[in-house]
């Protein structure tokens, strides 16, 4: 993070490795004998009882996860650099690089910083418009204790530590950072830790940091080694040649797509002026900007080969963050992920996937000793260790459904590119996944339907309990998980030609399960029980899964649950933290309703210069939950493209949730379920011309609010969904079917199908 200052430069440096701790696993071995207890108390009506045994007897007592930890800081002081003007400061999203301009007595400066995506270290080019003006003192500073700096032969600065102790667990990761420059013209010394250059013409400053980090399970690396070559071989190569390689790397991700909402009219603006004025300017713009900066930050911070982002990505700047900066999967880690492969990012899911495998294979042991059952469990949070038992308490902790959500990930890239060697290699995930609920759920009492217990609507208290805790049985977001899960996993079987009798048992099991519900006044429940509070206006809306980022609700498969879940969300409100109003932004965009999309949007574009104010974003475009987290930046991404195109409902839907005040505009290479890679270019919002470039072959059907001219489209006939589409194959029944519903009008549409061999583009006209 660079922050700018003229006369004393603070980048602040990560390392994704450096977390506290060391290996290990927290499942709790009480958990095998108190969750049947438990979950008696829940079928007795006894919710706090519940909820409170949980917390004493289930929960795990010594780790309740490890806090991803910052590195430290490189220091750049320049004297005599507080007499500036004509400061300018940039994040230029084009090439992924920071500038920092300014004068000094006549004289401009310049400092270009870039994270080299193919050096592997960080770059500080130090110019002036003059010779001999450069002139800094450089040192490496680390809030972890006990670190070890020194001067090396070669003008090298290295800084030696180790994470930290947490909650009884002795930290184990080492790290080396090393630090050192280049000049032209002057003079070099490096002295007591300090790096010094004096009179030169210009100079660029590297930073290497390496880890002992191998794997969850393996810190045996050699930190130094690592740090040295990285170093050593950034040195090679002159600075214009490592810049043309990293903005080369990057481009290769960032082009892949691009959004035109309209021409920068307010080019002279600081950002976090356009951000404050938003409301007013509707800066077409600058949502165009917040967009393709939710797609940098996914293409910084989960690189294959790397760690997945955490809730801050990698921009944490503390030993102990927030949340431990980790990875909360009742919402975060997923909402991370959301704008993959619609955005074209597909390959950067990578580090996701490998956590996914990792948290199956630990989460086996969880499971066991847990649960006494077969399969893999994760509950509500892991770490860099992968840890899968139930942490902090009861009211958040007792949720065993993160599997089953990681899962639909691997589910989505298949629908998204048909690979069937993917499906194939994950097959065995899904499957155990499936295995463990199949084992674990339990009939309850009331309406004898299998259910998940104990377990939580995702941090919400419930009135079964006079709102006094969260712990309860059948939860709609867990039903809706697991209904995915098995479905997945029906689907996948006949598609692989395998485990015929385990998907029937599981079509058997899906129709014992506790369906969804409309409650008393018109709403989605989100408990079993119609407990809801039409003034709850609490941040998660966990219940609303099935409508996104699911497929279970649809206006023209349920159209009675559509609209129970558009009531709820109505009573949820708008403002709220903010990943909270990025997912709302993809539910309004699911509901059709462009113009309460754009609202969400605006409220997120809402500046925030404090950690007081809940939710909005900071003048650097970072989301503030608050504090800082990036699930809200990667949510509006993904709402974005889902008011432009959705792909869930057996045909591609063009602009369906066009907001009124984008009458014009273009996008280029997203992509829809069912491996079809689309540029869409409006007119006073509809379809003026749109490409479709299969990368599959096979039928794509298209949903267009006016008529569309190409070769080979024709008028399609029924609602027959092509196979690579994620339409439920076993719909669940609602049970309420006389509530009092607010009916949505569905706009009259064309539906159109349009035959494709891999490989091939297609240019459709709008009428």
């Amino acid at each position: 993070m660079v922050y700018g200052t003229p006369g004393t430069e603070q980048i602040q440096l990560n390392e994704e490795t450096i977390w506290a701790g060391r290996p290990n696993n927290n499942a709790n071995p009480n958990a095998l004998e108190y969750i049947p207890k438990v979950r008696e108390l829940v079928f007795a009506g006894k919710y706090l009882e519940a909820q409170t045994l949980a917390t004493e007897k289930v929960m795990a007592k010594t780790n309740s996860g490890m806090p991803y930890q910052s590195f430290g800081d490189l220091r750049i002081a320049f004297p005599g650099h507080t007499r500036y003007s004509d400061y300018y400061l940039d994040l230029s999203l084009d090439s992924a690089r920071a500038i920092v301009r300014y004068e000094v007595d006549g004289v401009q400066y310049q400092r270009e910083t870039i994270t080299s995506f193919t050096d592997q270290v960080v770059m500080v080019r130090l110019t002036a418009n003059r010779p001999g003006q450069i002139t800094f003192n450089a040192q490496l500073t680390s809030p972890h204790q006990d670190v070890m700096i020194h001067s090396e032969e070669g003008n090298c600065v290295t800084l030696s530590g180790v994470s930290s102790l947490h909650e009884g667990l002795k930290g184990k990761v080492e790290f080396q950072g090393r630090l050192t420059a280049r000049n032209q013209g002057g003079k070099i010394a490096c002295t007591d830790g300090v790096l010094s250059v004096e009179g030169a013409d210009e100079a660029t400053i590297y930073v290497s940091i390496a880890t002992n980090f191998n794997n969850y399970l393996d810190i045996t690396g050699n930190q130094t080694e690592r740090a040295k070559s990285y170093l050593s071989e950034a040195l090679v190569r002159p600075f214009a040649e490592a810049k043309k390689n990293h903005v080369e790397f990057y481009r290769r991700y960032l082009t892949r797509v691009s959004l035109d909402l309209g021409e920068d009219q307010y080019k002279n603006v600081t950002t976090d002026k356009r951000v404050e004025n938003f409301k007013d300017t509707h800066d077409a713009h600058l949502v165009a900007t917040y967009f393709q900066f939710g797609r940098y930050l996914l293409i910084c911070s989960s690189q294959p080969g790397g760690q997945p982002a955490n809730l801050q990505g990698i921009w944490n700047d503390k030993l102990f963050p927030s949340w431990d900066s980790k990875y909360t999967c009742n919402i975060n880690l997923e909402m991370n992920y959301w704008p993959s492969e619609v955005t074209n990012l597909s390959d950067l899911n990578e580090p996701l996937f490998r956590l996914i495998k990792e948290v199956s294979e630990s989460g086996k042991e969880t499971a066991k000793i847990m649960y006494g059952a077969n399969g893999w469990v994760l509950h509500h949070n892991t770490d860099i260790w992968r840890i899968t038992g139930a942490l902090d308490k009861a009211p958040s902790g007792m949720w065993p459904s993160g599997g089953a959500w990681l899962c639909r990930h691997l589910w989505e890239r298949y629908l998204y590119t048909g690979d069937t060697e993917f499906l194939r290699s994950v097959y065995p995930i899904l499957k155990e996944s499936g295995l463990f609920f199949d084992e674990i759920m339990v009939k309850e009492p009331v309406h004898n339907w299998l259910v998940v217990c104990p377990s939580n609507s995702p941090e919400n208290v419930h009135s079964g309990s006079d709102g006094k805790a969260t712990t309860a049985a059948g939860c709609t977001m867990d039903n809706q998980l697991i209904f995915d899960l098995w479905t997945a996993i029906i689907s996948a079987s006949r598609i692989l030609d395998t485990d015929k009798e385990f998907a029937a048992h599981l079509e058997q099991r899906l129709k014992e399960m506790a369906p969804m519900q409309v409650g008393h006044w018109g709403q989605m429940q989100e408990w079993m029980f119609d407990w809801d509070d039409p003034n709850d206006v609490h941040r998660h809306v966990s219940h609303l899964y099935g409508l996104f980022p699911s497929n279970q609700i649809s206006p023209y498969r349920t159209p009675e649950l559509f609209d129970a879940a558009r009531t709820s969300l109505i009573h949820r409100g708008d403002p709220s933290t903010g990943w909270s109003m990025g997912w709302k932004v993809c539910l309004w965009a699911r509901l059709l309703d462009g113009d309460h999309a754009y609202k969400l949007i605006t409220d997120q574009l809402t500046l925030v210069r404090n950690e007081k104010k809940k939710g909005g974003t900071y003048p650097n475009l970072f989301d503030a939950h608050p504090p800082f987290q990036i699930d809200g930046n990667f949510g509006c991404a993904a709402g974005i493209v889902e008011m432009l195109m959705q792909s869930y409902d057996g045909f591609i839907y063009l602009l369906p949730a066009l907001p009124t005040l984008w009458k014009d505009g273009s996008v280029t290479g997203i992509i829809a379920r069912g491996g079809f890679e689309l540029d869409l270019n409006w007119k006073n919002g509809k379809v003026n011309r749109l490409v479709v470039k299969s990368h599959k072959g096979g039928n794509c059907r298209l949903r267009s609010l006016n008529p569309l001219n190409g070769k080979g489209l024709k008028r399609a006939k029924g609602e027959n969904p092509n196979p690579l589409y994620a339409v439920p194959t076993i719909p669940q029944p609602l049970v309420n079917e006389k509530a009092s519903l607010n009916k949505v009008e569905i706009a009259k549409t064309y539906l159109y199908d349009l035959p494709t061999k891999a490989g091939q583009e297609y240019i459709l006209i709008g009428k």
